[in-house]
């Protein structure tokens, strides 16, 4: 590796922290070096992520630079031998140690974090053969219609496609959900916790922009990026208005449907955000729990007799997943389990009950927790 890759890539680790995470540290480093050209930059992102992907082995070593070549060591030798990784080693070094006590730690789930991330794209209607046609290093993948990986080198953010709001880059767990909510063009939604978007974007396309769908979020400028790729993906049927999460609504609207994609600790995105896995606390486990659960309190009034509620978290711990959804229905017996729609995937079938768990290995994406519910019509 270049040596002033090798550097820039020691820089943004020693930023990041905390209350700064690596993929803002690495935002913030790349955008001082506007000369640095893109092939250096993919490297300096590729050695970040691949130091806090190996960071459970590095304790011994003093300094930045030798942690940094163990960690590209290591990387390499999974690449060419993974089982020579025994899974008591994976245990006790690829994830802290209290994470066995918050979920269930499997050898298979170990193994996905350690391996290379894959990039998901989602098609919009109608364009999936035209983006592998038109696309090199496009390929399509079993589990969702629209679903595709991009395995090329062009940076996808400047193709004419992108701007023209044929494809949005967007992990195929997070595709899986808006599948599962399977919302019908003319009905009324409501994505509460909408970030910049993505499920939204989707939520209208499976919609064929008919109907509304209500977008709030507690911050602004994720409501105003989010304004942004509307436009780009030229989906109008939507209105947004920022909301706290609190008692005190946006909206007296009734929804035929509503989407809780909660604030959550993020343990299903470990794999492509292998710095998260060292700052996360149980703690924090602790206290998102009790997020969802008022989210969830908050909007059942605001969905119509027969009409659909579903929570989803990026999140595989009991506490964010089954934990929530058991104590949601124990205090809304005027919702009942809804049974989702399924997948199949790689010889697996997700779906055809009331609960979902994803796993990384599942898809090839994130961690991924959905729930449904109907809520009674009497």
């Amino acid at each position: 590796m270049d040596i002033s890759v090798h550097d820039i890539a020691v820089e943004v680790i020693r930023t990041a922290g905390r209350d700064k995470p690596a993929d803002q540290a690495l935002r913030e480093v790349l955008k001082a070096m506007r000369d640095l050209p893109p092939f250096d930059a993919a490297e300096v992102s590729r050695a970040v992520f691949t130091y806090y992907r190996w960071h459970g082995w590095l304790r011994e070593e003093r300094t930045a630079d030798n942690r940094m070549r163990l960690a590209r060591r290591l990387a390499e030798r999974y690449r060419n031998n993974p089982t020579s990784f025994p899974p008591a080693e994976l245990r006790a070094n690829a994830v802290p140690s209290w994470t066995a006590q918050e979920m269930e730690v499997s050898d298979e789930w170990l193994h996905s974090l350690q391996q290379p991330t894959t990039l998901w794209l989602r098609a919009k209607r109608g364009m999936t053969e035209t983006l592998l046609r038109g696309m090199p290093g496009m390929e399509q993948r079993e589990a969702l219609p629209e679903a595709l990986v991009y395995a090329g080198e062009m940076d996808l953010f400047r193709t004419p496609e992108f701007h023209a709001g044929e494809f949005e880059i967007q992990d195929i767990a997070s595709q899986a959900v808006s599948w599962l909510c399977a919302p019908k063009p003319g009905e009324t939604w409501w994505d509460t916790c909408a970030g910049e978007g993505g499920k939204l974007v989707h939520l209208s396309d499976l919609m064929e922009n008919k109907g509304l769908i209500w977008a709030s979020d507690r911050a602004e400028w994720r409501l105003q990026k989010l304004k942004r790729r509307t436009a780009r993906a030229k989906a109008f049927n939507y209105r947004a208005a920022q909301w706290d999460g609190g008692a005190k609504l946006p909206t007296k609207t009734k929804f035929d449907g509503i989407l809780v994609d909660a604030p959550c600790s993020g343990l299903g995105t470990w794999q492509r955000n292998p710095h998260a896995r060292w700052t996360t606390t149980a703690e924090d486990v602790r206290e998102l729990a009790e997020v969802q659960k008022k989210l969830l309190t908050h909007v059942a009034g605001s969905v119509k007799p027969g009409g659909k509620l579903i929570f989803s978290v990026c999140t595989v711990t009991r506490a964010e997943t089954a934990g929530v959804a058991e104590n949601f229905q124990a205090n809304h017996p005027d919702f009942e389990p809804l049974v989702l729609p399924e997948l199949k995937s790689n010889g697996r079938t997700i779906g055809n009950a009331p609960t979902v768990m994803i796993w990384p290995q599942d898809l090839g994406g994130n961690g991924m927790f959905i729930a449904g519910w109907r809520r009674k019509k009497s």
